[in-house]
């Protein structure tokens, strides 16, 4: 998929009673409420994760839409914040 003409890569795995859903590129990514920020930050901060986590979406496009509940410490470095929706901290990422 493109956004504003740069690439990223959307998955969406349906799962029992769920889905996950992540949007991504070679920087970093977003993902819905399945993703532990605080394990990013905390026990993997060495890695320098940049990515975000939206809630209560259901579809791709809620995810590029719905503002970030929280973000990785590596994101906040790039200008990404909370309530940012998701398309625009993907665009912070390219």
């Amino acid at each position: 998929m493109f956004i504003e003409g740069k690439p990223f890569t959307a998955v969406t795995v349906k799962l029992p009673k769920t889905n996950f859903m992540a949007v991504t590129n070679e920087a970093g990514y977003i993902m819905c409420g399945a993703l532990d920020v605080a394990l990013l930050n905390e026990k993997l901060a060495s890695r320098k994760i940049i990515a975000g986590r939206a809630v209560g979406v259901r579809t791709i496009e809620d995810l590029l839409d719905a503002p970030l509940e929280s973000v990785t410490y590596e994101a906040e470095a790039l200008g990404i914040h909370k309530g940012m929706t998701g398309r625009d901290a993907l665009l912070k990422m390219s």
